[in-house]
């Protein structure tokens, strides 16, 4: 299986020229944040962002970022996308699931929230099929999902 090998690593100065260079397809470019807009954020908010390199190998090719929304008092899939270079391998997926197990094993959390815009069917279907259920809120023009595994 093609996805077997992917990891998610921190964002170091060995590899933050090719988190940079990630990129989506002209399609998703409304639906999600650059790497840098993100890594900007995770700045900022240093203590409740945790920002990944997703890597098949030693390759980078996306980007994930997990956090603690505050306000609401819950953690979230903040920040994610697979470079269009590398879409459509199961490469999302994988690192989906590492990015809720790093919340799980770090946090020792049941549950996960994530937002998705309207018409990011691709997004949708993917946290759909991975447990993320509707909750039926709208907020900043974004569906929030929850995924409740405990």
């Amino acid at each position: 299986m093609m996805n077997e090998n992917i990891s998610i690593r921190p964002i170091t100065k060995d590899n933050l020229e090719e988190v940079l260079d990630l990129k989506v397809g002209e399609e998703q470019r409304g639906f999600v944040s650059t790497t840098a807009e993100s890594l900007a954020q995770a700045y900022v908010y240093g203590d409740t962002a945790f920002p990944f390199a997703v890597c098949h190998g030693e390759e980078v090719v996306g980007f994930i970022m997990m956090g603690y929304y505050e306000a609401k008092d819950y953690y979230t899939l903040w920040k994610f996308l697979i470079d269009k270079r590398h879409q459509g391998k199961g490469y999302g997926r994988k690192a989906l699931k590492l990015g809720m197990d790093f919340l799980r094993d770090k946090f020792h959390v049941s549950e996960i929230y994530t937002g998705v815009a309207p018409g990011n069917a691709v997004a949708k279907g993917l946290y759909l099929s991975m447990g993320f259920e509707e909750t039926g809120l709208f907020e900043n023009n974004m569906e929030e999902l929850r995924n409740h595994f405990d």
